[in-house]
C-alpha cells in the first residue's frame, strides 16, 4: 500500500543547544553528522560531547545522505496514515532512527538502499527521512 508523506503530521523536534547547524543544513537539503577529532568516530544524533570518548572536539560534516535499511516496522493502525519507522545504517557508519516515506510500505526490505529526503514538521523544521533508491531497472534496492 503506497503512503503519501503529506498525510501524516510531523511534530517539531525538541531542540537542544547547539542543534541549529543541523537544522539549518536540513533546511538546505543536507544531512550533517558530527565527527570527533580525538577518537575519529562519527555519531548521530548530534551531541555536544562525543558518545564514544566524551571529547568536546567535534566538527560538523556533510554526509552522502545514503544508507541501508537495518530494520523497520510498519504501523497501520491508530491515528494518522500508515507509516514506516526504521533504523538506517548510514554509509558513514552511524545508525539513525527515521521514517521510510514515498514508497509502497509493503516493498520496504532490510538491506534496501535508501537516500535522505526532508519533510517539513508542523512548525516548518526540515526533518530527515529516507526513501528507497531506485535501481536501473526501476526496482528499489
Amino acid at each position: 500500500m503506497p503512503t503519501l508523506s503529506d498525510e501524516r503530521k510531523i511534530s517539531d523536534p525538541a531542540l537542544n543547544p547547539g542543534d541549529a547547524p543541523y537544522f539549518e543544513a536540513a533546511a538546505e537539503g543536507r544531512l550533517l553528522l558530527k565527527h570527533c577529532s580525538d577518537c575519529g568516530e562519527v555519531h548521530h544524533y548530534p551531541r555536544s560531547l562525543c558518545p564514544f570518548c566524551w571529547s568536546d572536539k567535534l566538527k560538523w560534516a556533510d554526509t552522502s545522505g545514503r544508507g541501508t535499511v537495518y530494520t523497520y516496522s510498519v504501523t497501520r493502525r491508530g491515528a494518522g496514515a500508515p507509516f514506516c519507522i526504521a533504523y538506517v545504517s548510514l554509509d558513514e557508519g552511524p545508525v539513525m532512527m527515521t521514517n521510510i516515506i514515498d514508497t509502497d510500505l509493503d516493498a520496504v526490505r532490510i538491506g534496501q538502499r535508501v537516500r535522505v529526503v526532508f519533510q517539513k514538521s508542523e512548525g516548518g523544521f526540515s526533518i530527515p527521512m529516507f526513501t528507497p533508491v531506485a535501481g536501473a531497472d526501476g526496482s528499489s534496492r
